[in-house]
């Protein structure tokens, strides 16, 4: 099903910000997430299989289920063919761009790309707060490459004040525009953040794993705590209007990450739900025929940073069609139907303003 695909993550920053710290808590944290991961400059991934580097195109298995390659990115796409074959029963696959890499291009593959079983999961920067300003001044480019982020990790929290850490998250929000931004200490970042988690059919949800064990003592988790993170579930019984529902996801506020769900069009598509997938500024619809004797109802789930439970649910509720006189026009789905992925004969990329490439159903990047 479209609504299965597997989300691309894409992990970026200078070198020495992070990424692979992240990456590596990701991994430690996987659980029963089975996380692919295209390292496109081998950095210092803390798993012993991983004797791969330099050897581009060999996969190896990280004995938790994830797998692991060093990538060249210009054969970006071969390598999604592999790691997304049915046999590897991938979650999620993250790429980690080179220190010095451009991830305005990685992005870009990743949108470009042929490969039906995968879905664009987000562009996370990852800035070192010790370190901000004096990357600035090293590689001008970081401004440039905040304006695209969907989600941006100010990394290294601990190292620095309070005051010193306000006025770099000031300044990162200011480049980032409408990017989340959150503080984190030695890359913990909460996966849920950024994709969901499997929770193995042996473990109850919460409860410690073999890996919070191995790798995380309980003192650890209060020093280093995960930059922190709120899901709010909203449900609607009445149908949505589309054009007002595309003006609360356009208009969706600071700090909201992640939208997923259904939404019930009514009589603007009676035959169809539409599966929601949104990431940063990224939005993607996908239609399927309601399962038959199934209550209709819009049910989403949206992740974020200091977002506002109240105010979202008052917001959806303004989408409600109000009675007969409120009902869709023949033009109101066409807000809706511009990110619904057609085929790839059908889908030609417009050129986005700030140079990404973006095609029906990925919403352009916009500072």
């Amino acid at each position: 099903m479209s609504t299965q695909q597997i989300p691309v993550v894409v992990l970026a920053g200078f070198l020495g910000a992070g990424k692979t710290t992240l990456l590596n808590h990701l991994l430690r944290s996987a659980r029963g997430t089975r996380i692919g991961v295209m390292v496109n400059d081998f950095g210092d991934i803390g798993i012993d299989a991983m004797t791969v580097a330099g050897q581009v195109g060999s996969t190896v298995s990280l004995g938790n289920g994830c797998l692991c390659c060093a990538v060249d990115a210009s054969e970006l796409d071969e390598y999604l063919e592999v790691l997304t074959r049915p046999e590897s029963r991938l979650d999620v696959i993250v790429i980690e761009a080179s220190g010095l890499a451009e991830p305005q291009e990685l992005v870009r593959m990743v949108l470009a790309s042929e490969n039906e079983r995968i879905v664009y999961g987000g562009l996370v920067q990852v800035v070192d707060a010790a370190e901000f300003g004096a990357t600035r001044q090293r590689h001008p480019e970081t401004d440039r490459h905040l304006t695209i982020a969907d989600l941006v990790v100010v990394n290294k929290a601990d190292r620095v004040s309070v005051d010193e850490l306000s006025a770099v998250r000031e300044t990162v929000g200011a480049l980032a525009g409408k990017a989340v931004v959150v503080d984190a200490s030695h890359g913990r970042v909460d996966p849920e953040l950024l994709f969901d988690r499997v929770v193995p059919e042996d473990e109850i949800e919460g409860q410690m794993s073999i890996e919070d064990i191995l790798y995380g003592s309980e003192d650890e988790a209060h020093a280093h705590p995960h930059a922190e993170y709120e899901t709010v579930s909203l449900t609607a019984s009445t149908p949505l209007h589309p054009r007002r529902l595309m003006a609360f996801l356009d208009a969706r506020p600071e700090g909201l990450y992640r939208i997923k769900g259904f939404v019930d069009l009514g009589a603007a598509d009676p035959g169809n739900r539409y599966a929601v997938h949104a990431v940063g500024r990224f939005l993607r619809f996908y239609p399927e025929p309601w399962p038959a004797g199934e209550e209709r109802l819009t049910q989403l789930v949206l992740i974020g940073s200091g977002v506002d439970a109240g105010a979202l649910r008052k917001e959806l509720a303004g989408c409600e069609q109000n009675g007969p006189q409120d009902a869709p026009d023949e033009h109101s789905m066409w807000g809706v139907l511009r990110y619904v992925r057609q085929s790839r004969t059908d889908e030609e990329p417009d050129e986005a303003p700030d140079g990404i490439q973006s095609g029906a159903g990925a919403r352009p990047h916009t500072p």
